[in-house]
């Protein structure tokens, strides 16, 4: 297995695990997305996993965060914005030598620590992350209003 940086665009093996993730974003969406991190590598960073034939195995990518990270104590902090495995590829260590890799990333952007998210109910993210050494530090539940002007003179 090899672990590479992502530095250039367009990469469809990129592409297509970034759809197997967030398989709501258009394909415009996301390839809009990844060439704003290919033009900002101090800011993020994204790591592919592939077999030794090539065959892409997995994805990881952080951005550094310089606003408030909920459960941190310093800024920046590296954010792990995503982390895949392709199915079959999964239980073999690959999220944990993508891992290594964004953490020597942030390490080097001068991070002392690494955040993540995950949704309530993804309880199997939760499980992944703790394996990998994550701690979860709090949970909380987002509030929206929409408002309306007032267009009265």
């Amino acid at each position: 297995m090899k672990i590479l940086p992502l530095t250039t665009t367009p990469n469809s093996d990129w592409l297509v695990l970034r759809m197997a993730l967030w398989p709501d974003g258009s394909c415009a969406e996301h390839e809009e997305e990844m060439a704003e991190f290919v033009a900002n590598p101090e800011r993020y960073g994204q790591f592919m996993a592939s077999a030794d034939d090539g065959t892409p195995l997995g994805l990881a990518e952080v951005s550094v965060r310089t606003d408030y990270v909920n459960g941190t104590e310093t800024s920046p902090v590296a954010f792990l914005e995503g982390l895949y495995v392709e199915p079959a590829a999964r239980r073999q260590g690959v999220a944990r030598a993508l891992l290594l890799s964004v953490k020597v990333w942030a390490e080097a952007r001068g991070c002392t620590e690494l955040a993540s998210d995950a949704q309530v109910e993804n309880t199997l993210s939760h499980t992944v992350h703790a394996q990998l050494g994550f701690t979860e530090t709090e949970r909380v539940v987002y509030f929206r209003m929409a408002l309306a002007r007032n267009n009265a003179a």
